[in-house]
């Protein structure tokens, strides 16, 4: 039994080197992805994490172009395009009749297709592949380096700027009089979240890479009430679903990215019927108020 549970589960990593880089760059963009998943459903902006992980394609698409699969010059670019997509889309909000919404659905589409078009035009179809899905098996020292400086920079600025941010969340009003200035924490918090969609990239590809924020913090919704400890159960099940992610990946010669995603979905699932936000417990207790 011992030794079943050895091969299946520690035995990968233990073997090979690209398989615990994988788990350190998976379990590292937990930490600091999924809390900011934690801020956005808080403000109501669940889908701009989306959004932005297809508007940094663009970016991403123009360094491969010139400078090849180069790290920096993609994570470069695809910070920058994230920046300008969300900078464009506040700028339509404010000087138009559309919704910020609106607009950055509008924008994100226009550069997703662009991105697309640029690789495909300029690099072959694994290019293209491995841009939009990823390869978390394929992470090699540089790309760890990234991940473990963004993770990084980004636990101390949430841990730093926690309370003006749980502020601007709940009360921006109450912010602005205090003078503080509300537009700075969010474009702060936006800077966070570009730059650990760019991070994401390498491991889980730029239409992936959202999945390992939002889907463990809309799962920890359903089990606690209070922030702190949303933001610890978001980074759980990240971690959990990366390492079940990789397990199964390795076994089943899987796309690591797809495969993660897949495992958050699953504990998403789950939370769904039985955490004490979901259907199970609600619909005993709906039972129990009608006997």
């Amino acid at each position: 039994m011992m030794h079943a549970l050895w091969e299946l589960g520690v035995a990968p990593f233990a073997e090979f080197a690209f398989m615990r880089r994988a788990l350190v760059a998976t379990l590292a963009l937990s930490l600091s992805a999924a809390p900011l998943g934690v801020f956005l459903t808080l403000r109501r902006m669940s889908l701009l994490g989306d959004a932005l992980s297809h508007a940094i394609l663009p970016g991403v698409a123009i360094g491969f172009m010139l400078c090849g699969l180069s790290l920096t010059a993609m994570a470069l670019g695809g910070v920058l395009a994230g920046m300008l997509v969300a900078a464009l889309a506040g700028w339509v909000s404010r000087t138009t009749a559309l919704k910020e919404d609106a607009s950055l659905a509008a924008i994100y589409l226009v550069a997703l297709a662009l991105g697309v078009t640029l690789v495909s035009g300029h690099g072959t179809q694994l290019d293209l592949l491995h841009i939009l899905f990823g390869s978390a098996l394929g992470v090699d020292n540089a790309g760890l380096q990234l991940v473990a400086w963004v993770a990084s920079i980004s636990v101390l600025a949430l841990a730093a700027g926690y309370r003006g941010l749980v502020l601007e969340s709940f009360d921006p009003v109450f912010l602005a009089a205090t003078g503080h200035r509300g537009w700075l924490w969010q474009q702060g918090f936006l800077m966070l979240v570009v730059v650990n969609l760019v991070a994401g990239f390498q491991t889980l590809g730029t239409l992936m890479a959202v999945g390992l924020m939002m889907l463990p913090a809309v799962s920890a919704r359903l089990w606690h009430d209070t922030l702190p400890a949303q933001l610890l159960n978001a980074s759980a099940q990240a971690m959990l679903a990366g390492t079940a992610g990789l397990l199964l990946s390795y076994h089943l010669d899987t796309p690591s990215g797809p495969t993660i995603i897949g495992c958050a979905g699953a504990l998403y699932g789950l939370s769904l019927l039985f955490a004490p936000g979901g259907w199970l417990p609600r619909a005993l207790a709906r039972s129990h108020r009608i006997a």
